[in-house]
């Protein structure tokens, strides 16, 4: 979350205004640095204020890959005896909206690599591509770089550079550059 009375709440001593500072400096440095968090929405006491501001968070933030999950009481937990539980219906809602500012973010970024070149590693093959992952991509969990023309000579493991020809939400499709 960024919202200074959720984080207090859940007992995280982050600061959002200095997260942000933080991530500006790491761009800074590493202009083509991957950055990647979750985030949790409905968590007891969380208003729409408060959520609010967190999706405000998200879009000057510009994470690259973000995922995230709506509260739920797990056995043990202080959160269990919070007052304020959000209904149900109000966490899917909230985080439908999270995961379509997130998808828009992810769709804006992907687009802006049509055009450049990437570093790959193919991961399987199939009849219809090779399917492959930047050095930013976590296999089984973010998108993939398909070559979906002259991929027959290529086997898992194989490294190669790519130029990016499509983007979509979360997938690239490019072309070996040879």
């Amino acid at each position: 979350h960024a919202h200074p009375e959720t984080l207090k709440r859940m007992a995280r001593p982050a600061a959002a205004s200095r997260t942000l500072h933080e991530i500006e400096n790491w761009r800074k440095i590493c202009p083509e640095i991957t950055l990647r968090s979750t985030f949790i929405v409905g968590y007891p006491g969380e208003t729409e204020e408060e959520f609010s501001f967190l999706l405000n968070w998200l879009e000057e933030a510009q994470l690259d890959r973000v995922g995230c999950f709506q509260y739920e009481n797990v056995e043990g937990a202080k959160s269990n005896q919070l007052s304020n539980q959000v209904p149900n219906a109000i966490k899917q809602d909230r985080w439908e909206r999270f995961m379509s500012k997130a998808n828009e973010i992810s769709c804006s970024k992907l687009e802006h690599k049509v055009g450049t070149k990437v570093e790959v590693i193919v991961d399987q093959i199939d009849e219809d591509a090779a399917i492959c992952r930047t050095k930013a991509d976590a296999p089984e969990i973010d998108g993939n770089l398909f070559i979906d023309k002259n991929f027959s000579h290529l086997n898992p493991g194989d490294l190669l550079t790519v130029k990016v020809d499509e983007a979509s939400d979360y997938d690239l499709w490019g072309a070996e550059v040879r």
